[in-house]
Protein backbone atom coordinates (compact mmCIF):
# COMPACT_ATOMS: atom_id res chain seq x y z
CA UNK A 1 0.00 0.00 0.00
CA UNK A 2 1.36 3.24 -0.92
CA UNK A 3 2.05 5.73 1.69
CA UNK A 4 0.42 9.23 1.44
CA UNK A 5 2.16 11.92 0.95
CA UNK A 6 1.97 14.43 4.12
CA UNK A 7 2.86 18.64 4.89
CA UNK A 8 5.01 19.11 8.02
CA UNK A 9 5.19 23.02 8.89
CA UNK A 10 8.35 24.46 10.50
CA UNK A 11 7.67 27.01 12.97
CA UNK A 12 11.41 28.13 13.72
CA UNK A 13 11.79 30.94 16.67
CA UNK A 14 13.02 33.42 13.56
CA UNK A 15 9.28 33.45 12.88
CA UNK A 16 7.87 34.79 15.67
CA UNK A 17 10.81 37.43 16.88
CA UNK A 18 9.26 40.48 17.43
CA UNK A 19 10.61 41.49 20.76
CA UNK A 20 8.01 43.79 21.18
CA UNK A 21 5.55 40.87 21.66
CA UNK A 22 7.72 38.52 23.26
CA UNK A 23 4.48 38.13 26.28
CA UNK A 24 2.72 36.79 23.57
CA UNK A 25 5.06 33.97 22.30
CA UNK A 26 3.34 31.04 22.58
CA UNK A 27 -0.01 32.49 22.10
CA UNK A 28 0.86 33.22 18.37
CA UNK A 29 2.78 30.05 18.38
CA UNK A 30 -0.39 28.14 19.64
CA UNK A 31 -2.45 30.22 16.72
CA UNK A 32 -0.76 28.95 14.24
CA UNK A 33 -0.35 25.29 15.03
CA UNK A 34 -3.98 25.30 15.74
CA UNK A 35 -4.49 26.60 12.00
CA UNK A 36 -2.01 24.01 10.46
CA UNK A 37 -4.14 20.99 12.88
CA UNK A 38 -7.64 22.62 11.05
CA UNK A 39 -6.18 22.50 7.78
CA UNK A 40 -5.21 18.82 7.76
CA UNK A 41 -1.41 18.94 8.03
CA UNK A 42 0.28 16.09 9.33
CA UNK A 43 3.06 17.85 12.14
CA UNK A 44 4.22 21.19 13.17
CA UNK A 45 7.76 21.46 14.21
CA UNK A 46 9.86 23.51 16.48
CA UNK A 47 13.71 24.28 16.71
CA UNK A 48 15.48 23.79 19.31
CA UNK A 49 17.75 26.84 20.73
CA UNK A 50 18.67 28.04 23.67
CA UNK A 51 19.76 31.78 22.67
CA UNK A 52 20.33 33.55 19.46
CA UNK A 53 21.59 36.64 20.24
CA UNK A 54 18.72 38.29 22.43
CA UNK A 55 16.24 37.20 20.42
CA UNK A 56 13.06 35.35 22.18
CA UNK A 57 13.34 31.71 22.09
CA UNK A 58 10.74 30.07 23.89
CA UNK A 59 12.43 26.37 25.03
CA UNK A 60 11.67 23.58 22.63
CA UNK A 61 10.12 21.16 24.45
CA UNK A 62 8.55 22.51 26.97
CA UNK A 63 6.35 24.38 24.19
CA UNK A 64 5.81 20.71 22.43
CA UNK A 65 4.30 19.98 25.96
CA UNK A 66 2.09 22.97 26.39
CA UNK A 67 1.08 22.78 22.43
CA UNK A 68 0.31 18.76 22.83
CA UNK A 69 -2.16 20.19 25.80
CA UNK A 70 -4.38 22.34 23.50
CA UNK A 71 -4.24 20.41 19.89
CA UNK A 72 -5.46 16.99 19.52
CA UNK A 73 -4.89 15.66 16.22
CA UNK A 74 -1.64 17.35 14.59
CA UNK A 75 1.30 15.53 15.41
CA UNK A 76 4.52 17.65 17.34
CA UNK A 77 7.62 17.62 16.42
CA UNK A 78 11.58 18.93 17.29
CA UNK A 79 13.51 19.94 13.84
CA UNK A 80 15.95 18.98 15.44
CA UNK A 81 16.35 18.80 19.44
CA UNK A 82 20.52 19.05 20.16
CA UNK A 83 21.68 15.95 21.58
CA UNK A 84 24.67 18.25 23.22
CA UNK A 85 21.78 20.25 25.53
CA UNK A 86 20.31 17.08 27.43
CA UNK A 87 21.41 14.27 28.98
CA UNK A 88 20.16 11.63 27.10
CA UNK A 89 18.33 9.54 29.47
CA UNK A 90 16.90 12.68 30.81
CA UNK A 91 15.63 13.45 27.12
CA UNK A 92 13.95 10.21 26.81
CA UNK A 93 12.15 10.59 29.59
CA UNK A 94 10.97 13.85 28.59
CA UNK A 95 10.16 12.80 24.91
CA UNK A 96 8.28 9.85 26.39
CA UNK A 97 6.56 12.71 28.65
CA UNK A 98 5.15 14.62 25.89
CA UNK A 99 4.26 11.41 23.68
CA UNK A 100 2.02 10.72 26.60
CA UNK A 101 0.72 14.06 27.45
CA UNK A 102 -0.28 14.53 23.26
CA UNK A 103 -1.74 10.75 23.07
CA UNK A 104 0.84 9.38 20.60
CA UNK A 105 1.75 12.30 18.32
CA UNK A 106 5.55 12.84 18.99
CA UNK A 107 7.80 13.30 16.32
CA UNK A 108 11.29 12.48 17.57
CA UNK A 109 13.79 14.91 15.20
CA UNK A 110 17.57 15.27 16.46
CA UNK A 111 20.77 16.14 15.65
CA UNK A 112 24.24 16.74 16.77
CA UNK A 113 24.41 20.39 17.33
CA UNK A 114 25.47 23.24 14.71
CA UNK A 115 25.90 26.54 16.88
CA UNK A 116 28.94 27.38 18.69
CA UNK A 117 28.12 30.38 20.16
CA UNK A 118 25.10 28.70 22.20
CA UNK A 119 26.50 25.82 22.87
CA UNK A 120 29.73 27.90 24.72
CA UNK A 121 27.21 30.31 26.30
CA UNK A 122 25.43 27.99 28.30
CA UNK A 123 28.66 25.67 28.86
CA UNK A 124 28.00 22.49 26.92
CA UNK A 125 31.07 21.06 24.79
CA UNK A 126 31.09 22.11 21.61
CA UNK A 127 33.68 19.23 20.45
CA UNK A 128 34.50 18.66 16.46
CA UNK A 129 31.84 17.48 14.26
CA UNK A 130 32.30 13.95 14.29
CA UNK A 131 32.41 13.64 18.59
CA UNK A 132 29.09 15.75 18.10
CA UNK A 133 27.96 12.90 15.92
CA UNK A 134 29.68 9.84 17.77
CA UNK A 135 27.47 11.60 21.30
CA UNK A 136 24.01 11.63 19.08
CA UNK A 137 24.51 8.19 18.04
CA UNK A 138 25.00 6.82 21.63
CA UNK A 139 22.18 9.32 22.47
CA UNK A 140 19.58 8.11 20.12
CA UNK A 141 21.25 4.59 21.38
CA UNK A 142 20.55 4.99 25.14
CA UNK A 143 16.90 6.93 23.86
CA UNK A 144 15.67 3.99 22.56
CA UNK A 145 16.44 1.50 25.20
CA UNK A 146 15.05 3.14 27.58
CA UNK A 147 11.70 3.27 25.49
CA UNK A 148 11.65 -0.29 24.91
CA UNK A 149 13.34 -1.41 28.15
CA UNK A 150 12.32 -2.77 30.88
CA UNK A 151 15.69 -1.48 32.69
CA UNK A 152 18.10 -0.19 30.78
CA UNK A 153 21.52 -0.19 30.65
CA UNK A 154 24.18 1.42 28.46
CA UNK A 155 28.23 2.02 28.46
CA UNK A 156 29.40 4.30 25.64
CA UNK A 157 32.69 6.19 25.06
CA UNK A 158 30.44 9.36 26.51
CA UNK A 159 27.48 8.19 28.19
CA UNK A 160 26.11 5.57 30.80
CA UNK A 161 23.18 4.47 32.36
CA UNK A 162 22.69 1.47 34.58
CA UNK A 163 18.73 -0.50 34.97
CA UNK A 164 17.67 3.05 34.39
CA UNK A 165 13.82 2.91 34.51
CA UNK A 166 11.42 4.81 32.16
CA UNK A 167 7.73 4.46 33.01
CA UNK A 168 5.36 5.72 31.42
CA UNK A 169 6.61 4.38 28.29
CA UNK A 170 5.37 6.40 24.95
CA UNK A 171 2.54 5.43 23.62
CA UNK A 172 3.26 4.80 20.11
CA UNK A 173 5.13 0.90 19.43
CA UNK A 174 7.89 0.07 19.32
CA UNK A 175 8.79 3.98 20.01
CA UNK A 176 8.08 7.56 18.30
CA UNK A 177 9.29 7.75 14.80
CA UNK A 178 12.87 9.02 14.85
CA UNK A 179 13.98 11.41 12.15
CA UNK A 180 18.18 11.77 12.28
CA UNK A 181 18.70 16.04 11.06
CA UNK A 182 21.83 16.36 8.78
CA UNK A 183 23.31 15.43 5.78
CA UNK A 184 26.63 14.14 6.27
CA UNK A 185 27.50 11.52 3.84
CA UNK A 186 30.28 10.04 6.08
CA UNK A 187 28.93 9.65 9.19
CA UNK A 188 25.26 11.35 9.99
CA UNK A 189 24.15 9.32 7.31
CA UNK A 190 25.63 6.02 8.68
CA UNK A 191 23.48 6.73 11.78
CA UNK A 192 20.35 7.38 9.65
CA UNK A 193 20.81 4.44 8.04
CA UNK A 194 21.17 2.37 11.96
CA UNK A 195 18.59 4.51 13.71
CA UNK A 196 16.04 6.56 11.79
CA UNK A 197 12.27 6.06 10.43
CA UNK A 198 12.91 9.39 8.13
CA UNK A 199 15.60 11.51 7.61
CA UNK A 200 15.98 15.39 7.16
CA UNK A 201 19.06 16.65 5.22
CA UNK A 202 17.44 20.48 4.87
CA UNK A 203 17.09 22.26 1.88
CA UNK A 204 19.10 20.34 -0.95
CA UNK A 205 19.33 22.27 -3.91
CA UNK A 206 18.76 20.00 -6.67
CA UNK A 207 17.07 16.63 -7.72
CA UNK A 208 20.69 14.83 -8.77
CA UNK A 209 22.09 15.78 -5.51
CA UNK A 210 18.82 14.99 -3.71
CA UNK A 211 19.20 11.21 -5.73
CA UNK A 212 22.74 10.76 -4.64
CA UNK A 213 22.50 11.54 -1.42
CA UNK A 214 19.67 8.41 -1.57
CA UNK A 215 22.16 6.58 -2.94
CA UNK A 216 24.65 6.81 -0.03
CA UNK A 217 22.26 6.35 2.21
CA UNK A 218 21.31 2.91 0.53
CA UNK A 219 24.63 2.22 0.20
CA UNK A 220 24.96 2.50 3.97
CA UNK A 221 21.91 0.76 4.94
CA UNK A 222 23.27 -2.15 2.91
CA UNK A 223 26.26 -2.42 5.39
CA UNK A 224 24.76 -1.78 8.06
CA UNK A 225 22.34 -4.63 7.20
CA UNK A 226 19.18 -2.33 7.26
CA UNK A 227 16.19 -2.56 4.85
CA UNK A 228 16.41 0.98 2.92
CA UNK A 229 13.25 0.95 2.19
CA UNK A 230 12.16 1.05 6.25
CA UNK A 231 13.26 4.88 6.00
CA UNK A 232 10.82 7.13 4.99
CA UNK A 233 11.61 9.96 1.97
CA UNK A 234 11.39 13.70 3.32
CA UNK A 235 12.07 16.54 1.60
CA UNK A 236 12.41 20.54 1.96
CA UNK A 237 12.02 22.20 -1.74
CA UNK A 238 13.75 25.45 -0.42
CA UNK A 239 14.65 27.04 2.57
CA UNK A 240 10.86 28.49 2.99
CA UNK A 241 8.02 28.42 0.33
CA UNK A 242 6.16 31.62 -1.19
CA UNK A 243 2.92 30.82 -2.99
CA UNK A 244 0.65 33.09 -4.01
CA UNK A 245 -2.44 32.57 -6.52
CA UNK A 246 -1.22 34.91 -9.55
CA UNK A 247 2.43 35.93 -10.69
CA UNK A 248 1.52 39.51 -9.93
CA UNK A 249 0.77 38.85 -6.14
CA UNK A 250 3.99 36.71 -6.04
CA UNK A 251 6.21 39.43 -7.62
CA UNK A 252 4.58 41.46 -4.39
CA UNK A 253 5.35 38.92 -1.83
CA UNK A 254 9.07 37.68 -3.08
CA UNK A 255 9.66 41.56 -3.00
CA UNK A 256 8.08 41.57 1.06
CA UNK A 257 9.92 38.29 1.93
CA UNK A 258 12.98 38.48 0.31
CA UNK A 259 15.52 38.90 3.13
CA UNK A 260 17.84 41.97 3.49
CA UNK A 261 21.34 41.07 1.71
CA UNK A 262 20.03 38.30 -0.43
CA UNK A 263 20.30 38.64 -4.14
CA UNK A 264 17.32 38.02 -5.55
CA UNK A 265 18.26 35.06 -7.40
CA UNK A 266 20.04 33.59 -4.80
CA UNK A 267 16.29 33.61 -2.73
CA UNK A 268 14.67 32.52 -5.88
CA UNK A 269 16.78 29.48 -6.62
CA UNK A 270 16.75 28.16 -2.51
CA UNK A 271 13.01 28.99 -2.39
CA UNK A 272 9.97 26.83 -2.92
CA UNK A 273 8.34 29.56 -5.19
CA UNK A 274 5.29 30.08 -7.37
CA UNK A 275 1.63 29.98 -7.94
CA UNK A 276 -0.21 26.23 -6.89
CA UNK A 277 -0.27 24.67 -10.26
CA UNK A 278 3.72 25.54 -10.76
CA UNK A 279 4.27 24.07 -6.63
CA UNK A 280 2.82 21.09 -7.65
CA UNK A 281 5.12 20.62 -10.76
CA UNK A 282 8.30 21.68 -8.46
CA UNK A 283 7.07 19.06 -6.28
CA UNK A 284 6.05 16.01 -8.87
CA UNK A 285 9.65 14.62 -9.35
CA UNK A 286 10.39 13.84 -5.89
CA UNK A 287 6.78 12.29 -5.37
CA UNK A 288 7.85 10.08 -8.24
CA UNK A 289 10.99 9.24 -6.23
CA UNK A 290 9.20 8.35 -3.30
CA UNK A 291 9.20 11.10 -1.01
CA UNK A 292 6.03 10.79 1.06
CA UNK A 293 6.86 13.86 3.34
CA UNK A 294 7.53 17.54 2.74
CA UNK A 295 8.48 19.79 5.09
CA UNK A 296 7.76 23.93 4.70
CA UNK A 297 8.39 26.89 6.11
CA UNK A 298 6.00 29.71 5.59
CA UNK A 299 8.49 33.07 5.50
CA UNK A 300 5.62 35.18 5.74
CA UNK A 301 4.36 33.44 9.33
CA UNK A 302 2.66 34.51 11.68
CA UNK A 303 0.25 35.65 8.47
CA UNK A 304 -1.57 32.69 7.51
CA UNK A 305 -2.39 33.21 4.24
CA UNK A 306 0.26 31.41 2.59
CA UNK A 307 -0.08 28.56 4.99
CA UNK A 308 -3.54 28.02 4.06
CA UNK A 309 -3.48 28.37 0.47
CA UNK A 310 -0.98 25.58 0.79
CA UNK A 311 -3.14 23.49 2.54
CA UNK A 312 -5.79 24.45 0.23
CA UNK A 313 -4.48 23.83 -3.46
CA UNK A 314 -0.91 22.33 -3.47
CA UNK A 315 -1.39 19.48 -1.08
CA UNK A 316 -4.87 18.46 -1.36
CA UNK A 317 -4.23 17.82 -5.10
CA UNK A 318 -0.46 15.92 -4.63
CA UNK A 319 -2.34 13.99 -1.87
CA UNK A 320 -5.30 13.24 -3.45
CA UNK A 321 -2.74 12.27 -6.47
CA UNK A 322 -0.89 9.78 -4.18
Amino acid sequence: MTKKVSFGVFLPFYAFQDKALSASLFTRIRDVALECERLGYHSVWLDDHLMYGNRPILECWSTLAALSAVTTRIRLGTMVTCASFRNPALLAKIAATVDVISGSRLEFGIGAGVQKTEHRAYGFPFPAASARIERMKEAVEIIKKLWTEEKASYKGKHYRIKEAVCEPKPLQKPHPPITIGGGGEELTLKVTAQHADRYDWGYVPSLELYQHKLKVLESHCSMVGRDFQEIEKSCWLGGQAVIARNQGELRGKIVREKPKGVALKDFERTSLIGTPDECVRKLQPYVDLGVTHFMLFFGDLPNLSSLRLFAETVAKKVQSAS
